[in-house]
């Protein structure tokens, strides 16, 4: 039986890889090696920061609602707590969007929602 080589088959494969890689600095973008290697590691931050993108809007939304809670004289974990109690339903990248475009909406909510958490009382742990 003769033996086969991978011919067109190789060719296409590193004409893939390095189309992929297109826009790479230096050799990353040039040898099929370095560029196959370039891809997987694009891969793995690919992956990685999907999950870190969400952490992080998540920990703005936090901060911006955190100021907006003190310049109105109360604590963040207070609001969280008090919306919970009242039923209030708001996600924190709504709150923080009404805390930005709408202060005096955030006003009543916040009112309503440390109304709420200190008319309960605390459970003791």
């Amino acid at each position: 039986m003769p033996r086969v080589r991978k011919g067109a088959a190789r060719a296409q494969s590193r004409k893939r890889t390095l189309r992929k890689a297109r826009g790479y600095f230096g050799v990353k973008s040039k040898h099929h090696y370095q560029a196959a290697h370039a891809l997987v590691r694009a891969g793995v931050y690919r992956f990685r920061d999907r999950r870190r993108v969400k952490r992080d809007y998540r920990r703005l939304w936090v901060t911006r609602i955190t100021a907006a809670c003190h310049m109105r004289g109360t604590r963040y974990s207070l609001v969280i707590n008090g919306l919970k109690q009242a039923g209030i339903i708001l996600n924190r990248k709504m709150l923080s969007n009404i805390a930005i475009e709408d202060p005096k909406l955030f006003d009543k909510i916040c009112a309503a929602a440390v109304k709420v958490s200190k008319a309960t009382p605390a459970k003791a742990a």
